[in-house]
């Protein structure tokens, strides 16, 4: 009944708009929906996103906005102060892994091969040397796999301390969340925490295998999170510089 009525429900509208909030310009994507039924405000890496009612009123709208035009404004500034430069896939450019810096070393060969640390370098051998998209399929089918092997390992170390059985890891390339867990015990971890130093990905993996005994974020989950990891608010507070992404 609840796939039919999902079915007849008319599709999300999107759009483009602009407003100056607290005297600066801001653009936003307005998405409408039948399925909610308030206002909520995401920002990302793609701006600020405005999810609405199907048929709520534009006043309200402009109301919402108004009211948290401070807020949108310094996470805006925040986001664009602190975002990283993007990724150049060229030999001699910085790499994060596991919370260090590496140098991308690009080796000419005759056949391609999976890239390998070596030092403070990510060496990576490839024919086409001067195809960025090339060396960029390489690294991230590494990280990818790397990732897969990193939270495997911490939830095997972890699951048995906090008295849980997860069914499923897989990995997530969600764009606001770090991390997921289902009520079946199918666990998703970003695989961009690769990336991260390792007791941020502890805290996440910590964080989704919690929730398989308390599927909410009521005082009973954190204690069985600060029983596994018991800094875990220091954790939660330097993962938030990575990105505007949430635990869960």
């Amino acid at each position: 009944m609840l796939k039919t009525l999902r079915r007849l429900m008319p599709p999300a509208i999107v759009e483009q708009r602009s407003i100056r909030l607290a005297g600066k310009p801001v653009t936003y994507t307005l998405k409408r929906t039948g399925r909610r039924r308030s206002i909520g405000l995401r920002i990302d890496d793609r701006g600020l996103t405005v999810n609405m009612p199907l048929r709520a009123s534009e006043k309200w709208l402009r109301s919402v906005l108004e009211e948290k035009a401070a807020w949108v404004v310094e996470k805006l500034e925040s986001w664009h102060a602190n975002k990283p430069a993007p990724q150049q896939w060229t030999n001699g450019e910085p790499i994060s892994y596991r919370g260090e810096m590496f140098t991308l070393r690009i080796i000419p060969s005759l056949f391609d091969a999976p890239p390998q640390l070596h030092g403070t370098q990510l060496v990576v051998h490839v024919f086409q040397t001067d195809d960025p998209s090339a060396i960029e399929r390489f690294v991230m089918r590494w990280y990818r796999h790397e990732a897969l092997k990193l939270f495997t390992e911490c939830v095997a170390h972890f699951a048995p301390l906090m008295g849980v059985n997860p069914s499923e890891v897989k990995l997530s390339a969600a764009r606001t969340q770090w991390g997921s867990c289902t009520a079946r015990g199918k666990v998703r971890l970003n695989w961009q925490l690769i990336k991260m130093p390792l007791d941020l990905v502890d805290y996440v993996v910590v964080h989704e295998l919690a929730h398989l005994r308390e599927m909410n974020h009521s005082a009973a989950f954190w204690r069985v999170v600060e029983a596994a990891c018991p800094d875990y608010a220091k954790r939660r507070d330097e993962l938030r510089k990575w990105g505007m992404m949430s635990d869960d």
